[in-house]
């Protein structure tokens, strides 16, 4: 029931902003978001052992569509947990970031809502068809949000983002119908205990099969999540909705969308195609290092101060997809820990160019200078993020990184070694771009259009209010990672020995 709650209350929270008075469908976003998030942490508390799903919070399976086998099942375990946490933490904060909304302000707080209830079904959906509902339902409340009430090229933005997202639906339909067709169910954990008992008995075979059926459908799964990651060279449509959607819209979109696209790996489709995930190693781990190296490059090349940290998140969430790749128990807890670190430090930096954006109206890096002598605090707030995604001991980047190459070079892969080698080179580059945007528009001499104290005040109580809780949970997770990773650390070792036996069967260990 508290699944179900937690899952559906946002509904209730769109629909009362939908008839509330304008002025107050902000408080109703606000408070619905608060209340998600208080039942994730009831969620947490009641959970028990999340190295399987918990069976005290389990919702059905119950008769749904009866004629196709379709049930309506939630449940959570481990890796469903923290990402729910970090979905409800984030849509907080962006809620709160969204109280200066002006335009239609009914349509955008129930659209938000409706975007919530997607994101949260989609990690607690233990039918692939219930899966697959929620996930498109995310869709359709973007494409608004940003095609609505976004920039001057919101409507190009929009649809570049639903035709990609949506092609990769297409291919993630067509491999589920294969897999249900072949398995005669469609339960996310049935399916994934065959093609587990299938790696153990020896099998080089698939859950469709010895043809490469099997390896097709992997494939079509992977391009399906690739996008929503999104990974080389499926990235395109995310700088151009990162530049136009509005700031809110662009924490979720970079804080728990693209989490979306690492969880179905996880979830979906290594555990079902487990030795086709091993057999084609050298091609993700190779898309993988492109897009930590690639984005990095791309990056360091940007004026406009949203594309930049839109590029940024390309190459960081290269890791997620490294990490997988490697397969061993450290690089996939640290795969799953960028996903939550990755999360907080984006959604803040977002934020930190929403500030700036309010005020100069322009995000040219090149037009700014001295801003921290005008707006202390707001340097500061913005050299911490700047910090923690480029990785500096303490704070959770740095873990994330850390844990995903030790597992890397540790990896029994022939020759992923160099894989991990190469992606290095993305840490240099991250480093280098962050710090000369720290120096353009944080120091040296301050324009004289910046030096007016009521066009350019400091943070406000409301931006502080959206910043310092993402920096304190960037922080706590930093100096105290095993908060986040006691919580998926069972499903992780059970995800890496499957991963290990798929690898040995498969014939690519060292």
């Amino acid at each position: 029931m508290l699944l179900t709650l937690t899952v559906f209350f946002p509904l209730l929270g769109a629909l009362l902003c939908l008839v509330a008075p304008a002025r107050f469908a902000r408080v109703v976003n606000v408070a619905t978001s608060a209340v998600v998030l208080l039942l994730t942490i009831a969620i947490w508390t009641q959970a028990g052992d999340l190295s399987t799903y918990s069976a005290n919070l389990e919702v059905g399976p119950v008769a749904w569509i009866k004629g196709f086998g379709i049930n309506f099942h939630l449940a959570v375990d481990g890796i469903g947990l923290s990402l729910l946490l970090l979905t409800a933490f984030v849509s907080l904060t962006a809620a709160i970031a969204s109280w200066k909304i002006e335009k239609s302000p009914r349509g955008y707080h129930a659209m938000f809502l409706l975007l919530l209830t997607g994101m949260l079904g989609v990690f607690v959906s233990m039918d692939l068809f219930l899966f697959y509902v929620f996930w498109e339902i995310m869709l359709l409340p973007m494409y608004f949000l940003i095609g609505v009430w976004g920039g001057p090229n919101r409507q190009y933005a929009a649809i570049k983002f639903f035709l990609y997202t949506l092609f990769g639906s297409v291919l993630l339909l067509a491999a589920i119908i294969l897999v249900v067709l072949k398995t005669g169910t469609w339960s996310i954990p049935e399916i994934t205990a065959q093609a587990s008992a299938l790696v153990a008995s020896g099998s080089a075979a698939t859950i469709l099969g010895a043809s490469g059926l099997g390896l097709a459908a992997f494939i079509g799964m992977f391009i399906g999540f690739a996008i929503k990651i999104p990974c080389f060279p499926f990235h395109t449509w995310l700088p151009d909705a990162h530049v136009e959607a509005p700031t809110p819209i662009s924490m979720i979109l970079a804080g728990v969308l693209l989490k979306m696209g690492g969880y179905g790996l996880i979830r979906i489709a290594y555990p079902f195609f487990p030795t086709a995930a091993a057999s084609i190693w050298w091609i993700i781990a190779l898309l993988a290092v492109i897009s930590i190296v690639y984005g990095a490059l791309v990056a360091m090349s940007q004026s406009d101060f949203k594309r930049l940290i839109a590029y940024s998140s390309v190459s960081h969430m290269g890791f997620v997809t490294l990490g997988l790749a490697a397969a061993t128990t450290q690089a996939v807890n640290g795969a799953m820990f960028m996903m939550l670190a990755h999360g907080t430090i984006s959604a803040m930096l977002f934020m930190i160019v929403g500030v700036i954006y309010d005020r100069a109206h322009h995000r040219d890096i090149d037009r700014f200078g001295g801003l921290a002598w005008t707006m202390p605090k707001y340097a500061v707030l913005a050299s911490f993020a700047f910090f923690a995604s480029l990785g500096l001991p303490g704070l959770s980047g740095f873990i994330a990184e850390i844990t995903v190459f030790v597992g890397s070079f540790a990896s029994q892969i022939d020759g992923f070694r160099w894989y991990a080698l190469f992606a290095l080179l993305g840490l240099v580059i991250t480093a280098g771009y962050y710090l000369i945007t720290l120096q353009k528009v944080f120091l040296g001499a301050t324009p004289e259009v910046y030096e007016d104290k009521k066009l350019f005040p400091d943070v406000t109580g409301r931006e502080l209010a959206v910043l310092l809780p993402l920096a304190a949970v960037t922080l706590v997770m930093g100096v105290a990672p095993s908060l986040a990773m006691d919580i998926y650390a069972g499903v992780v070792d059970g995800f890496q020995s499957t991963m290990q036996t798929a690898i040995e069967v498969a014939g690519v260990i060292r």
